[in-house]
């Protein structure tokens, strides 16, 4: 009787496809900004909080979320789950840096990230710093342009990274060896 209690009243666990628990506890999570929002009403004002989450693996997944509730650590965990769910793959070279130069566009924000040599670690701030140590990207250089607002940047850090293509895709689409991507 107290095991059922324990899983919310189900008689067992279902598999749905999704991460175990034991995949899910090593991800890495950064909260990259917390706002409270009011909302007037007759009585007053009416206070709540949203937060920008970062979820990845440090090993090529990443993805981010937003949480909205009246309290912060609800905000919190909704955007963590928010995040969860929205991770994508990203290619990562042997360096642990990205295959090539991209920008990302996000609203008034505007994240240019290169490939950097080894050993140069992440030169970022705020949002974009997040994005990319979460997604285990070590050696990187990058410029955020127009807003600084935490959404935008860490949007438009996703919106970059999305766009990252794999040399070796590449090459196989084209039909030409990996050595010719990059010469040509």
């Amino acid at each position: 009787m107290a095991q059922q209690q324990n899983r919310g009243g189900r008689g067992g666990r279902r598999n749905d496809g999704r991460d175990n628990e034991a995949n899910r506890s090593n991800l890495i999570e950064k909260l990259v900004a917390v706002n409270r929002v009011a909302k007037v009403v007759k009585g007053g004002r009416r206070f709540s909080f949203n937060a920008v989450v970062v979820v990845g693996d440090g090993n090529g997944k990443v993805g981010q979320g937003l949480g909205k509730a009246n309290e912060v650590a609800d905000a919190i965990s909704k955007g963590t789950e928010d995040a969860k769910k929205n991770m994508i793959a990203v290619p990562v070279t042997g360096t642990s840096s990205i295959p090539h130069a991209v920008r990302g566009i996000h609203d008034a924000g505007t994240v240019l990230l290169k490939p950097a040599s080894e050993g140069t670690g992440v030169i970022a701030g705020g949002g974009v710093r997040a994005v990319l140590e979460c997604a285990g990207i070590s050696n990187v250089l990058s410029k955020s342009q127009g807003s600084s607002n935490p959404h935008n940047q860490v949007s438009a850090t996703m919106n970059a990274l999305k766009s990252l293509q794999d040399p070796g895709e590449v090459a196989a689409r084209r039909g030409i060896s990996i050595k010719q991507v990059f010469e040509g």
